[in-house]
């Protein structure tokens, strides 16, 4: 079984900076492909920021690109999520997937962590 855990959240003041971290456990034989999602009160999940098992392939929401950065951690299965000049609608609970296959959408992703809120205050 994989074990996905986030933690880095918490209160920042719009235009300031905060780092996620989230690490993946279990099946250390394996790589994975990981990526953050977030969810807002009553709406649907969304990507972030995803990034493949090597580090060379990423992608980004049209709302974070420019702001936020996701990269790979020297640990096997760690990323993070640098996240600069926040914003209050960035305010959300962002949650850590991994899988064995990259993809860009939530629904390709076995492997989730419990969440971690963000809030943005303005």
């Amino acid at each position: 079984q994989v074990q996905v855990v986030e933690s880095g959240g918490g209160l920042v003041q719009a235009g300031g900076s905060l780092r996620l971290s989230c690490a993946a456990s279990g099946r250390t034989t394996d790589t994975y492909a990981m990526g953050w999602f977030r969810q807002a009160p009553g709406k649907e999940r969304e990507l972030v920021a995803v990034i493949s098992q090597s580090g060379g392939q990423t992608y980004y929401a049209d709302s974070v690109k420019g702001r936020f950065t996701i990269s790979r951690g020297d640990a096997k299965n760690t990323v993070y999520l640098q996240m600069n000049m926040v914003k209050p609608e960035d305010t959300s609970v962002y949650y850590c997937a991994a899988d064995l296959l990259w993809s860009d959408y939530a629904a390709g992703y076995d492997y989730w962590g419990q969440g971690t809120q963000v809030t943005v205050s303005s």
